[in-house]
């Protein structure tokens, strides 16, 4: 997907570390269950060390980056790599799409820019402590989307999903996150599953598959962007991840927090094909 470079003074981009004003014992992010699949379905880990782990992070605070470095500018984090230079292209161009939908229904005092962190190991979050073992995920508590980009090597060596555009889903789908935060999606959602606990799950794999479909929409606003394989990089992606696939039907339906390979991918096509948020709003009919 070639994307226009970005604009340092149009995009919120900071260096993740230990200085993140994260608050102890607060809820992880999106990527808390999936940490414990991958880790115990692709790394072979053990599930109650895997679990424990993540809940020392959460309280501790622990194995975090240092802090950043207060001179560091917009343009030094993304030109670190060449995943973080990809991520900061994908995050200008999900702004402008975004900023320009929501003015078109309506909404746009409501749009707000959220912030990426690129960080190396550990990270603190207003959602308790990051770790790279989390993959990427999304804060609501600050509006920031995480990334330790050595997550790319693990999405291609590990689950088989390369290339540039199985990259940029996946931040695509945090973005998703977002505009789920600001537009009270999320809010209504952990209502739904407080007030039906028993189908919490299920409300949760509306939520990522929502996310998935904004993920596409976005793309489909850009077809212009797309090249030859991007699709395809998408799709293999998306079926990479699923619950069925990360867990070898090892866990239960009923315990799935993001949807199978199936449902990921037809939520990502559907937002690919329509470039309407409006069809990415029924699957959760909330609205």
């Amino acid at each position: 997907m070639k994307l226009n470079p970005f604009d340092p003074s149009k995009i919120n981009v900071r260096r993740g570390g230990g200085g993140g004003g994260g608050m102890p014992g607060g809820k992880l992010g999106c990527g808390g269950i999936v940490v414990v699949l991958i880790g115990v379905f692709v790394f072979g880990m053990d599930p109650a060390q895997m679990l424990g782990t993540v809940e020392q992070m959460q309280g501790s605070g622990q194995q975090q980056s240092a802090p950043a470095n207060p001179n560091e500018s917009v343009s030094d984090i993304c030109d670190d790599s060449q995943y973080a230079m990809e991520a900061c292209n994908a995050l200008a161009s999900l702004d402008q799409t975004w900023q320009t939908r929501f003015a078109e229904e309506g909404l746009g005092d409501r749009f707000a820019k959220p912030t990426l962190a690129l960080y190396q190991g550990g990270t603190r979050t207003a959602c308790g402590a990051g770790s790279a073992a989390m993959g990427p995920f999304y804060c609501p508590g600050d509006q920031t989307i995480y990334i330790d980009t050595s997550f790319y090597d693990t999405l291609d060596r590990q689950l088989g999903a390369g290339g540039d555009f199985a990259r940029y889903y996946v931040i695509a789908h945090e973005y998703g996150h977002h505009i789920q935060t600001i537009t009270g999606i999320s809010d209504q959602i952990r209502s739904a599953q407080q007030s039906d606990s028993q189908n919490a799950n299920r409300y949760q794999v509306l939520m990522e598959l929502q996310a998935d479909c904004y993920a596409g929409v976005w793309a489909g606003l850009n077809r212009n962007a797309i090249e030859p394989g991007d699709f395809e990089e998408g799709m293999t992606a998306a079926s990479a991840i699923g619950d069925d696939a990360l867990t070898g039907g090892r866990v239960s339906e009923d315990n799935f927090t993001h949807g199978t390979s199936q449902q990921r991918m037809e939520a990502l096509r559907l937002g690919l094909s329509t470039g309407d948020d409006r069809r990415c709003d029924e699957i959760v009919q909330v609205r």
